[in-house]
């Protein structure tokens, strides 16, 4: 299994266009490299890709990314569709980007589905996609030789939605696993909390990416002068999240979907530091994991 980490940042990014806070300020002046909004690529084998959340920066990744090149034929692409966690703006825009291609496969649970109606109805006077309802723990084989399996983590909702008379899980976490080299792969980037569970889920995989989004639970009120807010955005801090990684050494636990306020972002910080104690990693955009 091959899984490219076409971004690692939350929404918004890093640095984020409206913040001036001081990690964004020292993004912008070069001194921290800057990411884009979260998004993932995998493969079975080499040739058909996945992408899991589609991030409004999607163009660009897939421009930079070599295993993601259009070809050999004219309008020929690698990627054969998308897996969607939730149904998060910042994981959703990007779909209206690949507009495009023709064929693709959407698989989403039933709440995010429904929830994109919208969305679906412009696509659909492109070309022509499948949208495909995920189960709770029920094992699919995509193109390429992946088995993927959803699996409910909150029933956190997007703003937009409000009411939305369809009942399950609204997040999901995905493990994808690889039947010839046996590796696996555990991706939540959305954890409102710890899941029951989870730590079972967690155990069985080789590697976990996982949400970072905040470091503690005022941050982004610190950082920004801001108070209030960050609790709604469901995600659990590092600080409510690493003690339990710890329990886990076995597994390569790799935090992601960093919010542009986490101190984290700095490798000098002593919040970076606590987490290379732990054995923790902070992957840059781009970076390539082999399964």
């Amino acid at each position: 299994m091959k899984v490219v980490l076409l971004g690692t940042a939350a929404g918004g990014g890093a640095p984020q266009w409206n913040c001036a806070c001081e990690l964004c300020a020292r993004t912008r002046a070069g001194g921290l490299p800057a990411r884009s909004q979260d998004c993932l690529a995998v493969s079975g084998n080499g040739a058909d890709w996945w992408l899991v959340n589609a991030s409004p920066d999607l163009r660009v990744q897939l421009a930079v990314t070599p295993e993601l090149a259009a070809g050999p034929g004219p309008r020929d692409t690698p990627v054969r569709g998308v897996l969607l966690t939730d149904a998060e703006l910042d994981h959703t825009l990007g779909l209206l980007t690949l507009r495009g291609a023709a064929g693709l496969a959407v698989h989403a649970p039933a709440a995010v589905l429904h929830a994109l109606a919208d969305t679906r109805a412009v696509l659909a006077t492109y070309a022509a996609w499948s949208w495909r309802e995920v189960g709770s723990e029920r094992p699919v084989e995509l193109a390429g030789g992946l088995v993927v399996t959803a699996h409910p983590v909150s029933g956190k909702r997007p703003k937009y939605v409000g009411e939305s008379s369809v009942d399950g899980a609204w997040v999901v976490a995905y493990r994808f696993a690889d039947p010839v080299t046996g590796g696996s792969l555990l991706y939540a980037p959305c954890l409102a909390a710890w899941p029951d569970g989870f730590d079972d889920l967690l155990a069985a995989s080789d590697v976990a990416l996982l949400d970072g989004t905040f470091h503690a639970p005022s941050e982004m009120g610190s950082a920004t002068g801001r108070a209030g807010g960050q609790a709604a955005m469901g995600h659990l801090p590092i600080v409510d999240s690493l003690p339990r990684l710890r329990r886990h050494p076995g597994v390569r636990r790799v935090y992601t979907h960093l919010n542009n306020t986490n101190p984290v972002l700095d490798p000098s910080s002593a919040e970076h530091g606590a987490l290379r104690e732990a054995g923790v990693e902070v992957l840059p955009d781009g970076a390539l994991l082999e399964l």
